[in-house]
């Protein structure tokens, strides 16, 4: 299957999540988190899920993050310059929906990418080489090229991998794990 194929395939297959079966897929997601080496770090980067979109809800990941007090940090769209910024979470960070429904920081402390030493990726689909599919702009694949080299880059997914997607890119960054309510899969890159 092509991206575009796949991308049509997962958004459905999200669709038709309940409300209650999101909620038990991304606590199974986030308890197999709990299985991986990954705590010890300084800067985690979160996205904040798009409840419109059945994105797994990250909510559990942020209660983890904010019991061992990590540093959390999300992001705000820059459409103009077709970017992501990088915003520390704080308790007084005030989080709104953008046009496309995507919660971002009003504002605050900005984080540069290379402080980073995690990030919590969101996508459709992913195989089992660690490639991923997102949405198809590109924001995230350009963010994670401006990280240092050695983040750590995890997906969070209901779904198993896929055997192979095609039609990856130069500019497409893989994943070093991906972790899903079943499984985690780390890829060797």
């Amino acid at each position: 299957m092509n991206k575009r194929d796949l991308r049509r395939k997962y958004k459905e297959l999200r669709l038709n999540l309940s409300e209650e079966q999101i909620e038990e897929l991304s606590l199974g997601i986030a308890n197999n988190l709990l299985k991986l080496e990954i705590w010890n770090l300084d800067f985690y980067h979160l996205f904040l899920s798009i409840a419109e979109q059945k994105e797994v809800n990250t909510e559990y990941v942020l209660h983890i993050l904010q019991g061992k007090d990590k540093n959390i940090v999300v992001s705000k769209t820059d459409v103009k310059n077709h970017q992501l910024d990088h915003f520390l979470l704080t308790d007084n960070t005030r989080i709104i929906k953008n046009r496309w429904n995507i919660p971002e920081p009003e504002g605050g402390i900005e984080i540069s990418p290379e402080k980073l030493d995690l990030v919590f990726v969101p996508l459709l689909a992913f195989d089992k080489s660690g490639h991923r599919i997102g949405y198809g702009k590109g924001f995230y694949d350009q963010f994670l090229a401006s990280c240092k080299p050695d983040v750590i880059k995890i997906g969070l997914s209901f779904f198993e991998a896929e055997d192979v997607i095609k039609e990856i890119f130069e500019s497409d960054v893989a994943l070093d794990f991906c972790v899903t309510p079943h499984k985690v899969y780390q890829f060797k890159n």
